[in-house]
């Protein structure tokens, strides 16, 4: 029991100091939980509860991402109920054409998004920065792709996920007709039920209206505390 709430005094200290550090105050479990009284769309849903078949590849909860470190302790994708719920409709969509989604990511801690801006140097193309925060700080975008229903297998895209090069931007040349395709239906399909894509990313798609909401410092063991 020691060893646990000194882990979390560690914990909150540091999200203090990334707050403190950048002047963004961000919403805190408490404050999430009373906001979510007054207004239950706040709520924070796990994807995986709103639709059963998604599948989820959650790198930062790996090595298996840019920063090389394992940022989430948990594997889990949360969104606000009104993206779950879009993100919900969007896949309805997919199954018709026989795919399926796959989500890398989905809201943020605060902290995680000063700790990539750091490894980053102060890139804000590919990272947000920590003066504003993010739009996956508010539980309102996810970084995702399409699998084959059949084959279990991602779809031929631009990059890979997380790639920081040109050839990543929603709008680059491509010159391969399937993977052009692929771009395509995954973007108008997904702007269809409310996401906009980011300029920059292709896997990525901001919700419309994520101004409504805050952005939150609140790591996946706190939200799954009951």
């Amino acid at each position: 029991m020691k060893n646990w709430l000194l882990a979390l005094a560690s914990l909150l200290s540091l999200q203090a100091m990334a707050q403190g550090k950048y002047g963004l105050k961000a919403t805190t479990l408490a404050e999430y939980r009373a906001s979510i009284v007054s207004n239950p769309d706040k709520e924070l849903v796990a994807l995986k509860d709103v639709i059963p078949d998604i599948v989820l590849d959650v790198r930062y909860a790996t090595t298996n991402n840019f920063t090389k470190e394992k940022i989430y302790s948990l594997p889990r994708a949360y969104a606000r109920k009104p993206v779950a719920q879009a993100l919900y409709r969007a896949q309805q969509e997919f199954k018709k054409l026989g795919y399926g989604i796959k989500v890398y990511d989905g809201y943020r801690p605060y902290s995680a998004t000063v700790k990539f801006y750091e490894v980053m140097k102060g890139d804000t193309v590919y990272v947000a920065s920590p003066y504003k925060g993010s739009k996956h700080n508010r539980g309102c975008a996810l970084d995702m792709t399409l699998v084959d229903l059949k084959t279990k297998k991602e779809l031929k895209m631009p990059t890979a996920w997380d790639t920081a090069e040109k050839e990543s931007w929603a709008a680059a040349p491509v010159k391969d007709p399937e993977v052009r395709k692929n771009r395509e239906t995954l973007i108008s399909v997904m702007e269809r039920n409310g996401f906009k894509v980011y300029e920059a990313e292709w896997w990525h798609f901001d919700f419309v209206g994520w101004q409504n909401y805050e952005v939150m410092d609140i790591d996946f063991e706190e939200l799954e505390k009951k």
